[in-house]
């Protein structure tokens, strides 16, 4: 599959292989927003995505991803739009957002978003995204590490 506007020699995939995937981990380490994860994190993100997008050369080599996470009704929430340094200027973004925008189980969901670094913000507001959230306030929760013992003995005892 050829869309117009991609480099004629790229194809678009919905699926990656296992190579892919090590491609995308490959390309992850040299972002910093993705450096540092590990090969399994960028399998079980990839797995755990109802829809991913690659471009991949002729050779296989993936040279632009995204994905999304989504309800497929009211949110989907757009991650990872990365391409590889040889390709940047080259309208691969633009066209992994115009292949998300697109999609056809995409189309009835009422609000995609996503979040960047505010010199990305021209870039996606091209694309019709807006930081016009009205009163919405993004808030997040990081993880622990590390559980200590007493609490995972906790959680077990409830479950």
């Amino acid at each position: 599959m050829k869309p117009e506007g991609l480099p004629s020699s790229l194809s678009v995939v919905d699926r990656l292989t296992e190579e892919h995937k090590q491609q995308l981990h490959a390309l992850y380490q040299g972002e910093w927003w993705t450096r540092g994860r590990t090969l399994e994190e960028t399998r079980r993100v990839v797995d755990g995505s109802q829809i991913c997008i690659g471009l991949v050369e002729p050779s296989g080599r993936l040279v632009g991803f995204t994905r999304v996470i989504t309800d497929f009704v009211f949110k989907a929430l757009v991650f990872d739009v990365i391409v590889a340094p040889g390709y940047r200027s080259a309208g691969l973004g633009d066209r992994l957002l115009s292949l998300v925008i697109g999609h056809e189980r995409l189309r009835g969901v009422k609000s995609m978003e996503l979040y960047c670094l505010p010199e990305l913000m021209p870039f996606y507001e091209r694309h019709g995204f807006s930081d016009d959230v009205g009163r919405v306030r993004f808030m997040r929760r990081v993880a622990e590490q590390e559980l200590p013992q007493d609490a995972v003995a906790a959680v077990h005892q409830v479950f």
